[in-house]
């Protein structure tokens, strides 16, 4: 999850670069063909591409979740920031432990439930900028509130893991994930393809896909299938509390300079939270 942590921080940063460039239904449906081709040599050779129909429900389910994210991920990077939506992101630990709750009956506990009292306090820091005054007048971003939509969907995946999972290798379950999405993203996204000019479209920018095909999406859905397969989806979600931070040292390394000052206090607080979460780990397996 560490891992997973790490390169999902990336895509914040490089979401914003290129989400200009095309249509967020278009170039989420490109990122999950590319992930589809990369993963089916894979899928066809160690195991089978025959799938029943309940089976594809249940995947269907959990992409749905997926699909809804990063569409809201791509258009709010249109008007917010990478610092922003990787802070946002902090609040769906504590709607995954909501969900899961219900679905998986997973129990919450004091600590848990403070560690994420604690991280949505940071991040409430940061997306006012530790500016009273701009949290009192409710100065929102348009970009903040259509990413919290995402988030807002993104909170089922981990439980929908954890409840639909029957066992299957997890390069299976992402191939499926993937698929279904597509069939989600395909009355949007074929619309957004066939009426972009594909000509205007910088070549960085398809570099940029692939990598987000397979670095953030083929390997960090099975990473966190098999995280919330170990540890449950609470826990699994927690390591998101490390993407501000790494966001931020992303933007120092790419010399896009360090945030106000201001800001990283509730950079802390988010950090506090993984940390409380991560102890109470620990104490219960010790």
């Amino acid at each position: 999850m560490l891992l997973c942590a790490t390169l999902v921080s990336t895509s914040f940063t490089v979401g914003q670069a290129i989400a200009a460039d095309l249509d967020p239904a278009a170039l989420t449906l490109l990122r999950f063909l590319l992930a589809v081709v990369l993963l089916l040599p894979v899928i066809a050779i160690r195991h089978s591409l025959r799938i029943s129909f309940v089976s594809f429900f249940r995947y269907s389910l959990i992409s749905g979740s997926l699909v809804a994210f990063f569409y809201c991920m791509f258009l709010g990077l249109r008007t917010t920031t990478a610092l922003h939506t990787s802070v946002l992101f902090t609040l769906v630990p504590g709607l995954s432990a909501c969900y899961a709750a219900v679905i998986v009956r997973e129990r919450l506990g004091i600590n848990r439930l403070l560690a994420l009292g604690i991280g949505l306090i940071g991040a409430v820091w940061v997306i006012f900028r530790g500016d009273l005054q701009l949290l009192l007048s409710l100065s929102w971003n348009e970009g903040d509130g259509i990413f919290f939509v995402g988030c807002l969907a993104m909170g089922w995946y981990t439980p929908l893991i954890r409840w639909l999972h029957r066992g299957e290798p997890m390069e299976v379950m992402t191939f499926w994930i993937l698929v279904s999405g597509c069939l989600w993203l395909l009355p949007l996204g074929s619309v957004a393809l066939l009426g972009l000019a594909w000509a205007t479209v910088p070549v960085a920018t398809w570099g940029w896909i692939a990598y987000l095909a397979l670095f953030t999406t083929v390997v960090t859905f099975y990473l966190t299938q098999y995280g919330v397969a170990h540890i449950g989806p609470t826990r699994a979600m927690s390591y998101s509390y490390l993407y501000p931070a790494l966001v931020l040292i992303v933007e120092v390394v790419i010399g896009r300079g360090w945030p106000p000052l201001r800001v990283l206090p509730g950079v802390v607080i988010v950090l506090a939270a993984m940390l409380v979460l991560q102890m109470e780990a620990v104490d219960r397996k010790a």
